[in-house]
């Protein structure tokens, strides 16, 4: 196995680890939900490289970085406590994104396994399996005015298929849907956003100047301007 990357989780916290096993690409998480202003980071590392192979010495600098900078992150947030309410286990491969609906009341999660499922947050039951895509689902989104959409485009009541949005040449990594709920804005690798019909999943325009990988993109608050974010360091404005 062959630690490739950390990312930090936030909310709440832990740090991911994406390692490379038999030449796949996998992900795990370390939980540290007692994480707080006064922990000391350097016990703490310790701890988690006896249990965790994958952080080899050369990683101590690395990994204590991290955590000062999660631990500064929640110091921010004092009042809140973390504890561990339920585990979700029914992907056979690593999550790759979750998004909850508006209330709260429920959440999709997308897979390696090329599937998504919708999970009751109050009970941790899954509800359904959403399929259908013939490669990893990276990007999935709630229409949170309607709380009835995700993309391949599924309607949380019917847990059917809506649309299939066609159309990119890249993977999509970032959905948002606009505050009225009848636009869906993608941003793929292949260096394009596109905006759709979220009802009949045809493609409204293609945005295109970026140099490389769109990675972020979203609607203002009215939904008539969008904003996106490239791994080319720019972020465009569009009207």
């Amino acid at each position: 196995m062959k630690l490739k990357s950390f990312l930090l989780r936030y909310y709440p916290p832990g740090i991911m680890l994406e390692y490379e096993k038999h030449g796949e690409l996998k992900t795990k998480s370390i939980d540290l939900l007692d994480l707080g202003p006064s922990t000391d980071v350097s016990a703490l590392v310790e701890e988690i490289q006896k249990a965790e192979p994958l952080i080899t010495a050369s990683r101590t600098e690395q990994v204590k970085l991290l955590i000062q900078r999660l631990q500064e992150k929640l110091g921010q947030h004092s009042n809140h406590t973390f504890y561990l309410f339920k585990v979700l286990k029914a992907h056979i491969l690593p999550l790759t994104n979750v998004a909850l609906n508006k209330s709260g009341s429920c959440f999709i999660t997308g897979s390696y396994d090329r599937t998504c499922k919708l999970w009751d947050t109050a009970s941790g039951e899954e509800l359904n399996t959403l399929e259908g895509h013939r490669n990893v689902v990276y990007a999935i989104a709630f229409n949170n005015p309607y709380g009835k959409g995700t993309a391949r485009i599924f309607s949380a009541a019917t847990r059917k298929c809506i649309a299939k949005l066609e159309g990119h040449e890249g993977e999509i990594s970032k959905i948002s849907f606009n505050p009225q709920g009848n636009r869906l804005l993608t941003g793929s690798s292949d260096k394009t956003a596109r905006i759709w019909d979220a009802q009949t999943g045809q493609c409204l325009q293609v945005l295109e100047g970026h140099t490389d990988e769109i990675f972020s993109c979203t609607f203002n608050y009215k939904g008539n301007i969008v904003i996106t974010g490239s791994k080319d360091n720019t972020c465009r404005i569009w009207r």
